[in-house]
């Protein structure tokens, strides 16, 4: 009978030990409303919450009773969003619920939905901009809803940051980081050889674009690729009394703005470039360097000839001079 109750000890210690290396090698974590509930079913209850509008009486002290140990919490009172000497800012009214919706029963447990932002979150992207466009609706965001952004269901939290004391995509200095972690192609052509200086931080993606939309193509802050390009290459603009048909109609024609490994950010070298629409006659289309002797020192074409076809039509954005109608003065 000894023997037997030793063993059951030692089986009961093993067991105990085998338990307790389980649990601390899959800890157990409080599940999500998220985790227990479809999309449909969070979005359903919210709305819910938002017809009975409970809020809480203590605002954001309710909150913090649980939430104030969390430092990502706690940083937005470093911004404007968490000044409550604003009247603009949420914690100048409903505070915490401001953003986040009524408090409800969620403070018994947490396991009542609230409205979630950013790439965790299961509430779709139009729902959770619809709590920032109650609020943003200043001029530069007419255009959201016809927005690149809007139609690839980007949510605003994807690109802002709000529990900040400086949202990264609103500093020139991190402005391009945040962009380019989608537009990776685009990142890839400001690394190339001939680029605007973005890498150095001397230009920003909206000094160019309006990333909530405007309503020109590519959501250009001009009405045109060429009015944006011309805001700081003003030597081009026209009118030319010679003027050169592919450059007044689109800079980008021949220009990658973004870059290119070829000289001043073209989208081929010359004489390639100039081909696509000059191939007709001989003289372009073979590429020779006019009817000179000049001709012979480069093997009677211009594939290795300098500037190739600009060594003499260099003139390209257009001429005001009276003999430039080949764009060579």
């Amino acid at each position: 009978m000894k023997t037997t109750n030793q063993i059951n000890t030692l089986l009961f210690a093993l067991l105990s030990l085998t338990a307790s290396a389980l649990f601390l090698s899959n800890p157990v974590h409080a599940a999500k409303w998220d985790a227990k509930m479809t999309p449909a079913e969070v979005e359903a209850t919210l709305d819910k919450k938002f017809a009975e509008g409970k809020y809480s009486p203590k605002g954001a002290d309710s909150c913090l009773m649980c939430h104030k140990k969390s430092e990502k919490v706690m940083d937005l009172f470093k911004g404007v969003h968490g000044a409550i000497e604003s009247s603009k800012s949420p914690m100048a009214g409903l505070q915490c619920e401001a953003c986040h919706g009524p408090l409800g029963k969620h403070n018994r447990g947490g396991k009542e939905p609230m409205i979630t932002f950013g790439p965790d979150s299961t509430l779709a992207a139009d729902k959770q901009n619809s709590v920032c466009m109650s609020c943003h609706t200043d001029d530069k965001r007419m255009s959201w809803e016809s927005s690149h952004h809007a139609s690839g269901d980007v949510a605003c939290a994807s690109c802002h940051n709000v529990h900040a004391s400086h949202d990264p995509v609103l500093s020139k200095q991190t402005e391009m980081d945040v962009c380019t972690s989608c537009h990776t192609k685009q990142k890839a052509d400001m690394n190339k050889r001939s680029s605007h200086p973005m890498k150095w931080n001397q230009m920003t993606c909206s000094d160019c674009h309006n990333p909530h939309g405007s309503l020109s193509d590519d959501d250009l802050v001009q009405p045109t690729v060429n009015e944006t390009c011309y805001s700081c290459h003003a030597e081009k603009r026209g009118p030319k009394l010679w003027e050169h048909a592919p450059v007044t109609e689109n800079c980008v024609n021949c220009h990658n703005p973004h870059g290119s490994v070829n000289d001043a950010m073209l989208k081929n070298r010359a004489p390639q470039l100039c081909q696509q629409c000059h191939s007709g006659d001989g003289h372009t289309s073979s590429a020779y360097l006019g009817n000179t002797s000049m001709g012979s020192s480069v093997n009677d074409n211009a594939f290795t000839g300098g500037r190739s076809c600009l060594n003499c039509h260099s003139q390209v954005h257009g001429s005001n001079h009276p003999s430039g109608k080949l764009l060579q003065r």
